[in-house]
């Protein structure tokens, strides 16, 4: 009996009767209905959450920015209606709570009445968070709640955004405000520096000045020292002069009593006239000297003054601060003023007195010549001595008063040159002060030049760009090796290596798992074990071929590998046979439960659903060690357009437990043929 006719055999049993057709047709659509049933069902259901009722209660009462109304609540409600990721349906508070509770709605999204209240709280010394308030039921479904929370973060995601642009955008304007007051700043730094500058130059010209007038206060000192010198020296030959002019006058008349010396008289008197001329022309030299210092030191005045005016008011100061330094120069110039009157008229007697002087010198001279017409003019002369006596008296007096003016202005001078050092000190001071000031302005106009600078200035559309980046600075870009299209074609490997094991696990419930009676008569077991898996095995694969079919045309799931994921899932359903086999062949019904048991287990070890890394320990060993879990990958690979060593190595492991589930059932059927005896050749009652 050979391979082909035992497999013949056990597929003319199973088509024998009507019953029996519909029951294997039945059993091999157990794998297709299960796995398209649920990937249908499942083939996108993220695409449908939009289906899910969500009651959203806006309770807004809006707030105030900047003088202006806003109503953040309002704007979120229109972006979550525009946006349509779930069926949202406005209600009212009593309405949410009632609808919740009977199933109306999944969750409910509210927004308090202080919502927009607390989301401009950010720029206030309190500031508090804004609370999306998700309420939930999980007696209408456990993922919408689930659900919920990923659409409340969204939200929230959303709202932060929105805020955050806000402000970024209120902060980037502010730094407009503060870059064109910073410009302004920048103008005016540069404008005092420019100004202090001056100031500086100002000051140093000032300074310049002050010493000049102090050099000059000092000239002055010195030629109204002099002038006083000469003044007294003026007076006390005024006095020698008027001595003299009363002894001439004492000796005319001595000459008028004694005409007959006279001679020898005009001879003398010629000699002394000679002196008092000399004299005379002395003082006069001296005089005229001290008239054009005075008158020099008089005309300085008035443009020193006007100068130092000048100097204080570049300086800054008011009238009022400049008077007490003019008071003080005014004193000076009302004393050097009045001194110069007074030497002018001394200066106008002396030039009398010199003129007087020498008429009587040219007098004396011609009387000397003229000795016998003299005695006739000796009278005349006698009464011009008197006059003579009497003008060296006015001079005498006047050079007196000379003495005293020009003391008065060496006084003055001095009290001038004082004045002018503490000037052209407090100047030079000023100077330096204006030099701190002007480098303190420039290091301000450089300081804020450079601040400037690196203030931003963004235009309008620049602070919205810059703004909507910082609210959101990052974003996920993904970039799959591989891609499932919807969430179903994602399950899809897990249940197609489920549905593969099941479709197996149904046929064993009709399948004898080997011929006792081809064990008895053949006494060949591996043909006996193969033939028992080749029936369940050829039945697996065309379950697997159905199922392709309606994953990839009625689901319309994409197959990166077509070929390769086909024979790939003949191989995961023809090993699944192997080993349900064995495990029927060791255990008989037992074995069979425990197929069931190992399916169980398999369908949390697989990772088909959550990633087997987060299975507990043990679990995840069962991952390694179990066939579905390779079964689930290499479908994935495949499918996707992933590794194909990995699907090759998955492939291998699968080809391993093929082998060894077939040793396993060879090695049973061995031992079995030992025990078989010839009553075992009496057919069965039931095949």
């Amino acid at each position: 009996m050979k391979i082909v006719t035992l497999v013949t055999q056990e597929f003319r049993r199973l088509t024998a009767t009507s019953l029996a057709r519909l029951a294997l047709v039945a059993l091999m659509l157990v794998p297709v209905i299960y796995a398209g049933l649920y990937l249908w069902a499942n083939s996108d259901p993220y695409g449908n959450v939009k289906n899910i009722p969500v009651a959203l209660v806006v309770e807004d009462t809006g707030a105030t920015v900047n003088g202006s109304p806003v109503n953040y609540g309002q704007q979120v409600h229109d972006q979550l209606l525009k946006d349509g990721s779930v069926k949202w349906m406005d209600a009212t508070p009593d309405q949410a709570a009632s609808g919740i509770k009977d199933g109306t709605y999944d969750f409910i999204l509210t927004l308090g009445p202080d919502f927009s209240t607390m989301l401009t709280s950010a720029g206030t010394a309190t500031p508090q968070q804004a609370v999306v308030q998700l309420t939930t039921n999980d007696t209408n479904s456990f993922l919408a709640s689930t659900i919920a929370a990923t659409v409340a973060e969204k939200v929230r995601l959303s709202i932060s955004q929105q805020v955050g642009e806000a402000a970024a955008l209120q902060f980037l304007n502010g730094f407009a405000t503060i870059h064109t007051n910073v410009s302004t700043a920048a103008d005016g730094a540069t404008q005092l520096a420019d100004g202090t500058a001056q100031a500086e130059a100002g000051a140093s010209t000032l300074a310049s000045g002050a010493a000049q007038a102090n050099s000059g206060a000092a000239d002055l000192a010195n030629g109204s020292a002099s002038a006083a010198s000469g003044a007294s020296t003026l007076s006390n030959g005024a006095r020698q002069t008027n001595d003299g002019a009363e002894q001439l006058a004492s000796g005319l008349d001595t000459l008028a009593a004694k005409s007959a010396t006279l001679p020898a008289d005009t001879a003398k008197l010629n000699t002394g006239a000679q002196a008092v001329a000399g004299g005379n022309a002395q003082l006069s030299a001296a005089a005229t000297q001290a008239a054009s210092v005075a008158q020099d030191a008089a005309d300085q005045v008035a443009p020193a003054r006007a100068q130092i005016v000048q100097d204080l008011t570049d300086l800054g100061l008011t009238p009022d601060q400049q008077a007490p330094i003019l008071a003080k120069l005014d004193t000076v110039g009302t004393a050097i003023s009045n001194g110069n009157d007074q030497i002018q008229g001394v200066n106008t007697q002396v030039a009398k007195l010199s003129t007087g002087a020498a008429q009587v010198a040219a007098g004396t001279q011609q009387l000397a010549d003229n000795a016998p017409a003299l005695t006739s003019g000796i009278n005349q002369a006698d009464s011009g001595a008197h006059q003579v006596a009497s003008g060296t008296q006015q001079l005498a007096d006047g050079a007196a008063s000379l003495a005293d003016g020009t003391q008065q202005v060496a006084d003055g001078a001095a009290t001038l040159k004082t004045a002018t050092q503490q000037l052209a000190d407090g100047s030079a001071t000023l100077a330096s002060g204006a030099t701190t000031l002007n480098s303190g302005a420039d290091q301000l106009r450089d300081g804020l030049v450079s601040g400037l600078a690196q203030i931003p200035n963004y235009t309008g559309d620049q602070a919205q760009a810059a703004a909507a980046v910082i609210a959101t600075p990052a974003r996920v870009d993904t970039d799959s090796v591989t891609k499932a299209t919807t969430y179903g074609a994602g399950m899809a490997p897990f249940f197609i290596s489920l549905a593969a094991w099941i479709g197996i696990y149904a046929l064993f419930l009709i399948i004898k798992p080997l011929s006792k009676r081809a064990l008895t008569a053949m006494k060949t077991p591996l043909k006996v074990a193969l033939a028992g898996w080749l029936a369940p095995a050829i039945l697996g694969a065309l379950q697997m071929v159905a199922v392709y079919l309606v994953v990839t045309l009625a689901l319309g799931f994409g197959v990166a590998n077509v070929p390769g994921m086909l024979a790939f899932m003949i191989l995961t359903s023809v090993t699944f046979a192997a080993i349900i086999l064995a495990l029927n062949v060791w255990l008989g019904s037992v074995g069979q439960f425990i197929g069931l048991v190992l399916m169980v287990v398999q369908l949390v070890t697989a990772g088909g659903t959550f990633p087997w890394q987060t299975l507990p320990g043990p679990l995840a060993a069962l991952h390694h060690a179990l066939p579905m879990s390779y079964a689930v990958d290499g479908i994935r690979q495949l499918m996707y357009g992933g590794d194909m060593m990995l699907a090759l190595n998955d492939a291998g492991v699968l080809a391993i437990w093929l082998l060894a589930a077939g040793a396993f059932t060879y090695f049973l059927a061995t031992r079995a043929t030992r025990a078989r005896t010839l009553r075992d050749l009496r057919p069965s009652l039931i095949g």
